[in-house]
């Protein structure tokens, strides 16, 4: 008898194989058949007549690490299939910490997640603050290692290059995260300590990496313009020999497309193994902070309020904007902290200085003191089909870069699912206007991109959901639907998948998403989430480990 057995599946197996019709079933945490199971009895039997089944989507690049500590199902990500979040994106995190970094690195990243340093239970390494969100979720998690972090607690957080004792420490600190089952090194050279890192440093860092065959994943120096940046990029994984994942790449005129995606093919595939991701989306997400001249961070993220009172940091920043070419009209606040400020939320910027009366550096400035850096911001840089070219290439996969917004947890929800996304279900209440990315990337690939665009058929799409992302990020028997691998996978209907979130309703939820299952366990139903009651008391996500 099978635990789950799912009837008349259209099968799309992650491997980009053409779709088939067949029954599945599942003991355990365990696909056991695929075929004609018609004789076969089960525990739960899901007819999926006219739905496809594929493997449990994996987000490659997330900012889901706080939400996931203190929330037991993100279902804005588990409505899009999401089984998998890959951590501690772009070299920054709430692990690895000392004594002296954590308080910093939770203050840090408010602007993510609104977490408070009450809801640190005392973990230091990466392993012990994964091994507090598994069980505790209804999705798996897998790490990087997050350089910022390895660095700050060698080096704390100056400007100076680590000497041979500090690298050599900072080499050890990530040869142990490797070791205890990391994908790879993440970086972030355009944020807090990592701007400060050197190519040689970069180098060094990724020894370990290469060592056990892992990947640098990279938010590159974009700063520094996007193909230097990329060159970068490809440098320090042929130095070090380590695999290359760059994120979110993608650029802002169709010329500068062409110019890096001919430079990646003609000459970085032939020096290094690579791969990126992206989101189905032109503009992006950071925090207010990003923008920041990099002095305000050497002496840490708590110090920076106070440096940002100072006349000539402030004018500097105020110069960094007008040098930068910062559009200020095309940036709008997503979410602040404190509901003084909230009336800003959805604003551009500019609209923001002009209420100031002062200049952009000053009124910014103010504002990040005010909200003591939490601020979140949705950056306005073009029209969508600007990421087409990307979407389509082959060593394209699906990052999400997501970012939620606000300091409430968001606990199960087992009512009716709302007419209108202005009154949604308790598990969707979420603060301020994030990027709709966060709830529509996956859909929008597998309806829009698929039906209307036909930018690639659904097998590509699931592929590189699934498969591609399961291979390259050393997640072994996941990403595939075969007998004997884990049953993550996701039940669909192709005809009406799709992304409902819009920058002006971005908290708008995926429609089309019939059945969720992690580790054999189902965690959505007849597209609503399964109540918390009829789960088992440790919940189905796991700390997973990156196989080689």
């Amino acid at each position: 008898m099978f635990d789950v057995l799912i009837r008349q599946a259209t099968i799309i197996d992650g491997t980009r194989a053409p779709r088939f019709t067949a029954d599945i079933g599942i003991k355990g945490d365990r696909i056991d058949s695929i075929g004609d199971l018609s004789a076969a009895e089960a525990r739960q039997t899901i007819d999926a007549a006219g739905l496809v089944a594929a493997p449990g989507f994996i987000d490659v690049h997330t900012h889901a690490d706080g939400w996931l500590l203190k929330s037991p199902h993100l279902l804005p990500k588990t409505l899009q299939g999401f089984t998998t979040e890959v951590l501690m994106a772009d070299g920054i995190s709430y692990a690895p910490v000392t004594p002296q970094t954590w308080r910093d690195w939770i203050f840090y990243l408010r602007a993510l997640d609104g977490m408070s340093l009450d809801e640190y239970s005392g973990w230091s390494s990466i392993a012990e603050f994964l091994d507090r969100i598994a069980g505790r979720n209804v999705q798996n998690v897998i790490a990087q290692v997050p350089y910022a972090n390895v660095r700050s607690a060698v080096c704390g957080w100056g400007r100076q290059r680590p000497d041979d004792f500090q690298m050599r420490s900072i080499i050890r600190g990530i040869r142990k995260a490797m070791d205890e089952g990391a994908v790879g090194l993440s970086t972030g050279l355009d944020y807090i300590v990592q701007c400060f890192a050197t190519t040689d440093e970069l180098v060094a860092a990724c020894q370990p990496v290469a060592e056990q065959g892992g990947l640098y994943v990279t938010h590159m120096r974009y700063k520094l313009g996007l193909l230097p940046a990329l060159r970068e990029a490809v440098e320090i994984a042929r130095r070090s020999g380590a695999k290359l994942h760059v994120s979110h790449l993608k650029a802002q005129t169709p010329q500068a497309a062409d110019e890096v995606l001919t430079y990646l093919d003609r000459e970085a595939s032939r020096e290094v193994d690579l791969s990126f991701d992206v989101y189905p989306y032109q503009s992006g997400s950071t925090m207010l902070s990003y923008l920041l001249p990099y002095e305000v961070w050497e002496s840490g993220p708590i110090a920076a309020v106070e440096r940002l009172r100072d006349p000539q940091v402030r004018e500097r920043f105020n110069r960094g904007l007008t040098e930068h070419r910062v559009e200020i009209d095309k940036i709008h606040i997503a979410w602040v902290a404190s509901k003084e400020n909230s009336r800003h939320q959805g604003k551009l910027l500019s609209d923001y200085v002009d209420s100031r009366r002062s200049s952009p550096g000053d009124a910014l400035a103010d504002l990040l003191i005010e909200e003591r850096l939490a601020v979140l911001l949705v950056v306005n840089e073009g029209d969508d089909p600007l990421v087409t070219p990307f979407l389509q290439h082959p060593k394209q996969m699906v990052g999400t870069d997501g970012i939620l917004c606000g300091a409430a947890a968001i606990p199960f929800s087992s009512g009716p699912k709302p007419e209108s996304s202005d009154n949604p279900p308790e598990a969707l209440r979420l603060e301020g206007r994030p990027h709709p990315r966060v709830f529509g990337s996956a859909s929008r690939v597998l309806g829009p991109l698929v039906r209307e665009v036909k930018l690639f058929s659904l097998e590509e799409a699931v592929h590189k959901l699934s498969g591609y992302a399961a291979s390259r990020f050393g997640l072994k028997q996941r990403g595939e639907l075969k007998p004997g691998n884990f049953a993550d996978l996701v039940l669909f209907d192709p005809d009406t998948i799709s992304d409902q979130a819009t920058y002006e309703e971005p908290l708008r939820p995926t429609v089309g998403m019939h059945a969720v299952l992690v580790n054999g366990t189902p965690i959505i139903e007849a597209g609503q989430p399964v109540p918390s009651e009829r789960l088992p008391r440790t919940l189905p996500g796991r700390h997973l480990r990156c196989e080689r």
